[in-house]
């Protein structure tokens, strides 16, 4: 259907050149004739009125008006009482026929890791934030502003990380960037530009998103592996990177919380190699049966990046986030960060500080882990009614759980069977570094995924989990 714009008059792009010699009538017939043909004027959509489009022109209306009735005699145009002149069907060229897409069909349950419950974000509470934050903000604060981001955001965030993190967090020392992406640009750029040539992460982890922003900052990035403590740091140090990209509270993917003695001996690398660890601290807000896990920039701030977003706590649309950054690394980043986009939008940046500071992020933050942790019991239980036995870990934090499949099972065949049954299913093979599918794992989202759908999709696939389809 065509586009209906607001008001009498929408406006429309024609030029008219008097010094050409063509008469203006011609040029002005010709342009309309053009813009209809190319289908920069669809059918049923309105022209400007007369006097709006001789206005804009510096035309006389009568001249538009002959030329409208000429282009309504050659069908191109169509005027009925009491409505606008609009394109006339058949006047424009065909469109060109869009490429079918595929027809993957709807799936019973979607186990898509990283993603939260999309459903829930509070949307009131966050158009009342927005509200508080125009009518608060001084006309001053619609300028670009401090590229480290807004004081209110950055004072906010500083008292929160301190309360809830147990991080040593200065507002000083806080820029805002567009989420956990571009925070890790940010800081492999300018560990670059400081004379790094290469960057470990963990293994298993997230190999393209660090391998991209390696190879954005022209480092070189060197997996080190993951056992149930965590990060190894002999092969760390074995790699000789002064920097590390980790997930302590809460690993990615394999669940696990970095070991007191692990966490210790990071931290004393870090300081015998001048090294900087980037921490990734992505979901450490939802956790259920162990003690919360302080940030490990709480034990090293002077050698700790702490990169954190509301993408798992909100939404990943909003595209906020910070680093806590080491108080000679703030300069560089800020310089960088203003050098590539000027700044994080301020508007959501003050939106954000009023949600956090007037509590209304807390209790939505509650109402997530209840949420979360219903979604946690539904799928341990049909696993153990349609999978029994089957191991599964990584449930003590977060909202993703890890599927142990029994030995000789391939990897790929049961992911590609479960979407032949219209369940997704994604396999650890590509959170590892060599994409290895052994040992043979699914990782289990369940942060966007119903408590109906996680019991008809483990239903569904129960048979392909324990090797027997």
């Amino acid at each position: 259907m065509p586009l209906e714009w607001s008001g009498s008059s929408p406006e429309l792009l024609l030029v008219v050149d008097r010094n050409s010699g063509r008469p203006l009538r011609a040029q002005l017939e010709h342009g309309l004739r053009e813009a209809i043909r190319t289908g920069r004027l669809a059918v049923g959509e309105k022209v400007p009125s007369s006097r709006e489009l001789a206005r804009t022109l510096g035309l006389s209306r009568g001249l538009v008006q002959e030329c409208y009735a000429q282009l309504q005699a050659e069908g191109y145009l169509v005027t009925r009482p009491g409505s606008a002149t609009r394109v006339a069907a058949g006047a424009a060229a065909p469109p060109v026929a869009a490429r079918p897409r595929p027809d993957t069909g709807r799936l019973v349950a979607d186990f898509r890791w990283g993603v939260p419950d999309l459903s829930s974000f509070p949307v009131e509470d966050w158009l009342r934030a927005q509200r508080e934050a125009a009518r608060g903000m001084a006309t001053v604060e619609f300028d670009y502003g401090d590229p480290r981001g807004s004081a209110a955001l950055r004072e906010v965030l500083a008292g929160y990380l301190r309360r809830v993190r147990a991080a040593v967090a200065d507002p000083e020392h806080i820029v805002v960037c567009n989420g956990y992406a571009q925070g890790l640009g940010l800081a492999l750029r300018v560990l670059a530009d400081g004379g790094l040539d290469t960057v470990a992460f963990e293994d298993p982890g997230s190999p393209a998103t660090v391998g991209a922003a390696a190879a954005a900052a022209g480092l070189r990035p060197v997996p080190v592996p993951v056992d149930e403590h965590g990060i190894d740091v002999a092969a760390l140090a074995a790699t000789g990177a002064r920097a590390v990209v980790v997930t302590p509270a809460h690993q990615w993917p394999t669940g696990v919380a970095l070991a007191p003695e692990r966490r210790l001996a990071l931290v004393e690398w870090a300081r015998d190699r001048d090294a900087i660890v980037i921490e990734d601290d992505y979901d450490a807000e939802f956790r259920y049966d162990r003690e919360p896990v302080g940030a490990l920039q709480g034990l090293a701030p002077d050698r700790v990046i702490a990169l954190g977003t509301v993408s798992k706590s909100l939404a990943p649309a909003l595209r906020i986030g910070w680093m806590v950054c080491p108080p000679e690394l703030v300069a560089p980043l800020t310089a960088l960060k203003h050098r590539l986009d000027r700044g994080t939008p301020t508007l959501d940046q003050v939106a954000l500080a009023r949600l956090i500071e007037s509590g209304r992020f807390d209790r939505h933050l509650r109402r997530m882990r209840a949420g979360y942790a219903a979604r946690r019991g539904t799928l341990l239980a049909a696993l153990a009614e349609h999978a029994p036995g089957l191991p599964v870990t990584g449930l003590a934090a977060g909202f993703h759980a890890v599927a142990q499949l029994p030995a000789g099972v391939d990897e790929q065949l049961v992911v590609a069977a479960a979407r032949a049954r219209s369940v997704g299913l994604y396999g650890m093979a590509t959170c590892r570094a060599a994409r290895a599918g052994a040992p043979a794992q699914l990782v289990l989202g369940f942060g966007n995924v119903g408590e109906r759908a996680i019991r008809a999709g483990i239903a569904a696939v129960g048979d392909l989990l324990l090797g027997r389809a």
